[in-house]
């Protein structure tokens, strides 16, 4: 998929012990809400078994991915994530000015 003139919110963030399941609820519905928003253009996530993760959101422009950050249920799901399943995160705005991409055939 070339990728070429989106926005990547690049989220990486080290999760804490507490709360698996609701950390899970939480990771599901904010999945959910974001595939409706307009300008929505995917999403590539991975943890590691340290609990390191890095989430990559896909957008069409940068207001779509502002809208995305400011919607109030990401906002109120963002906060209890700083207060129970975070250690850290860090969040990175990228334009893509080129895409690659390759498959084993």
């Amino acid at each position: 998929m070339d990728r070429t003139g989106q926005i990547a919110v690049i989220f990486v963030s080290q999760r804490t012990d507490a709360d698996a399941a609701g950390y899970a609820a939480a990771a599901e519905a904010m999945d959910r809400l974001a595939a409706a928003q307009p300008g929505y253009r995917g999403v590539d996530a991975a943890r590691g078994t340290n609990g390191l993760g890095i989430t990559v959101s896909w957008w069409a422009d940068e207001a779509a991915a502002i809208a995305w950050r400011e919607h109030p249920a990401h906002a109120a799901i963002r906060a209890e994530g700083r207060a129970r399943w975070y250690d850290r995160c860090e969040i990175a705005v990228a334009a893509v000015t080129r895409s690659y991409e390759w498959e084993r055939p």
